[in-house]
């Protein structure tokens, strides 16, 4: 945007809602009125349990099928391993399950989150200060990754697409499509589609991607959203489950089969979702493998040329068909494939005993290359990635994690695959509830083999510092943040405070868990996990059926739901304070667009330089104007976070131009964040400039000022050190301040010690 007239002054906006997005065209289509609702953009833990017929009611298992089979998806792929890019053409059947027609249904295009740092997955990162795991997600030049939808139809006939926003995210984000179908399908009735894609795939980052010639294809086909029915996971009526793609939520979708063809170049190893069906068919150059699998939501696969020869192994257990289980690995870390193997025979037993049979015929799972760490760890059905190390001592760290990532990966196959938990809205069904579940088999197998879990390094023990023996519960109660949660951990995957308060998800949920076994009982609260478990196989349960399950099995219903209302639907001192205010220039970001029917990338280089200009020009149209005053907007983000019981605040920001901003903060969240597009920047913002609280803990915490007003610095310069230790000052008393960063570095330090 140039010149003062073309700034807008936006209204403040919950960004928890949707943060400010970057204006730019959608694809045309004629417009046709939104007959089924999304589901909500805020979508949280269900507290209404789901009807008996929900998802076609209970497996018994007398049925023909696993699952109340939804989507049929038949794809043939192509890699081209030097471009990078996976062609595909994909039959997707469909049936529609409700009683109307439907005329108008959505796909996801998760790939195309990786598109450019206009996607809501990476804007998470940018806007709010999320985290992608243990480092940040770098996406270099030439690196990115997105989706093309080359063709789609119905019976022949061309079907309309454009984007979509569920969420209210930025207008850049291309991860989920409207689709108007030629025809509407008939309540109860199937259609098909056809639709031809081509994949670019990313540097492999964030579950996907290649590096070299290791390949990781995850979420790599348009995948048609749920459509759910009242009575199923607390809908009230009919609706689509269709969220954009964010930066900590995974994945949702119906039950179905899957036969997949997959075609590679000569000496590529592949391995993928399924059983592979017959022998790989050559044809010149190039060799397809074929792999089926029925009663999963979700296909992902890998090929590499310097896959070492898989180690193989058979699982056989009460009720579950003979598993055939592969373990893929590149030369440098063959040290892992036998930990691993052992890993998932132990988790195959444990998990059949403790909740129900494995029903699959397959475990793949998949150790990356050195330099793919970003495909580590990642879960599909019947195929999983795990950690890698080189060349783990037993009884170090290294060894341990290797373990327990073989463990949690597949664990998922059950609370993600098996139960179908919807990762996007209650992420705790999934990774919580499989947290708890590993952790009880760890400590449960260490007991088991009359051995102490050993926490060490491979340089300690090389010292002869001895090991520290702790439980897997005590470590999960170090880092759960039960002394200050900021949510339930019943909340979403993207209304989140910090990606801290996202991953104590995992920790919170298993020792809450934990806490409820004690309570309860370990023999009731084992036969209260075994019937949720029963009952909502292959069903899509909601955070309200597994307490209904919990309450129901252990006939302790008061226990069960104190304990649900006061940890996962809600987590009295009144003590709301300014945690946070950002203020930064909104500029021109790089990544690819789509122009003129091509992918056309702006390099950094380029941003860079188209940032100068407008500056240059800036200054020589207006020689007088204020230096606070140039070519693009401010972006200003005020996070407030409440300490004690929920009370109505008032919230001002002021703004270098004089001008300031007033919010009414009046509900019972644990944090709020705010965001104005504005031409200057702020300056200071007050809590209660009134003082109307008299009952307020700590004044101290109630402003704060940005960075800028305690030293000059440049829009393109981040404050240095001191600077941010001044701001930090002025935005509080010193003394607590300090005090606070002393006991996190403190605590990090024993943390390190903790290990040895």
């Amino acid at each position: 945007m140039k010149g003062l007239a073309a700034l807008t002054v936006i209204a403040a906006v919950q960004t928890h809602a949707a943060d400010v997005p970057a204006q730019q065209p959608k694809p045309s289509i004629n417009p046709v009125p939104l007959e089924i609702p999304f589901a909500s953009p805020n979508a949280a833990g269900v507290t209404v349990e789901s009807a008996p017929s929900a998802w076609g009611g209970a497996r018994s298992g007398s049925e023909p099928t696993l699952s109340d089979r939804v989507v049929d998806y038949k794809i043939n792929a192509t890699l081209d391993p030097v471009a990078h890019t996976v062609s595909g053409q994909e039959k997707l059947t469909w049936r529609n399950r409700s009683d109307r027609p439907i005329r108008v249904i959505y796909l996801h295009l998760y790939l195309n989150a990786l598109e450019s740092q206009g996607s809501t997955f990476l804007t998470e990162e940018q806007r709010r200060g999320f985290n992608w795991r243990d480092g940040g997600l770098q996406i270099g030049t030439g690196q990115w990754g997105h989706v093309e939808l080359r063709s789609i139809s119905q019976s022949g006939q061309p079907a309309q697409v454009s984007y979509v926003h569920p969420d209210g995210g930025p207008d850049t984000d291309h991860t989920v499509m409207r689709v108007e179908l030629p025809t509407a399908v008939p309540p109860l009735g199937s259609t098909a589609l056809e639709i031809d894609f081509l994949d670019q795939l990313p540097r492999v980052v964030a579950r996907t991607g290649y590096f070299g010639s290791f390949h990781l294809i995850g979420q790599w086909y348009p995948k048609i959203g749920v459509l759910e029915l009242p009575g199923e996971r607390g809908a009230t009526e009919v609706r689509w489950n269709v969220h954009e793609f964010h930066l900590h939520s995974e994945f949702y979708a119906d039950y179905g089969s899957f036969d997949v063809h997959l075609t590679v170049p000569k000496g590529y190893v592949v391995g993928a979702t399924g059983e592979e069906t017959g022998a790989a068919i050559e044809s010149g150059a190039a060799v397809t493998h074929h792999f089926v699998q029925d009663d999963v939501h979700d296909f992902a696969w890998t090929a590499d040329n310097r896959t070492a020869q898989p180690l193989e192994g058979t699982y056989q257990g009460p009720g579950s068909p003979a598993v055939k289980i592969k373990v893929l690995y590149p030369p440098e870390y063959a040290s892992n494939a036998a930990p691993v193997l052992k890993g998932i025979l132990d988790s195959l037993a444990y998990f059949s005993r403790t909740l129900g049979p494995y029903p699959y015929k397959t475990v793949t799972a998949v150790i990356p290359p050195y330099n793919a760490g970003g495909a580590r760890a990642m879960e599909y059905p019947t195929f999983f990635t795990t950690e890698h190390f080189k060349d783990p001592d037993p009884g170090t760290i290294d060894a341990m994690t290797l373990d327990y990532a073989t463990i949690h990966e597949f664990g998922h196959g059950y609370f993600y695959g098996i139960l179908g938990s919807n990762e996007f809205e209650e992420p705790m069904l999934d990774e919580g509830l499989n947290q708890y579940w590993d952790v009880r088999m760890i400590d449960e197998r260490h007991h088991l083999n009359h051995e102490p879990l050993q926490v060490t390094t491979t340089w300690a023990r090389r010292l002869g510092i001895a090991p520290r023996v702790v439980t897997g519960f005590e470590f999960e109660l170090n880092v759960a943040a039960v002394d200050d949660p900021a949510e339930g951990v019943g909340e979403n995957s993207w209304n989140r405070l910090s990606s801290r308060s996202y991953f104590s998800t995992y920790h919170r949920t298993a020792i809450l868990m934990h806490d409820l076994e004690t309570r309860l009982g370990v023999p009731t609260l084992e036969k209260a996990m075994q019937a949720y478990y029963q009952r909502w196989k292959f069903r899509h349960p909601s955070i309200a059926d597994l307490r209904e399950s919990l309450a129901e099995s252990s006939g302790q219903r008061a226990t069960v739901e104190a304990a649900f209302n006061q940890q996962v639907y809600a987590a009295a001192k009144i003590d709301d304070s300014i945690d946070r205010l950002v203020t930064d220039e909104v500029l021109p970001q790089a990544g690819m667009q789509f122009v003129d029917g091509k992918w056309i990338e702006r390099t950094r280089a380029d941003v860079a330089s188209d940032i100068k200009q407008q500056r240059a020009e800036w200054k020589k149209a207006h020689p007088n104007t204020d230096p606070e005053f140039g070519p693009f907007a401010y972006r200003t983000t005020v996070t407030l976070g409440r300490g004690g019981a929920a009370v109505p605040e008032t919230v001002v920001v002021h703004f270098a131009d004089g001008t300031s901003e007033t919010v009414e903060w009046n509900d019972t969240r644990r944090w709020q964040r705010y965001t104005w597009l504005k031409p200057s920047r702020a300056t200071y913002a007050e809590l209660d400039p009134g003082q109307t609280h008299l009952l307020d803990a700590n004044r101290l915490n109630n402003s704060r000022v940005t960075d800028a007003e305690v030293g000059a610095n440049s829009p393109d310069m981040p404050p240095s050190f001191l600077q941010r230790v001044l701001a930090a000052i002025a935005g509080g008393p010193a003394s607590r301040r300090l005090s606070a960063d002393f006991a996190a570095a403190l605590q990090s330090a024993l943390t390190l010690i903790s290990t040895l």
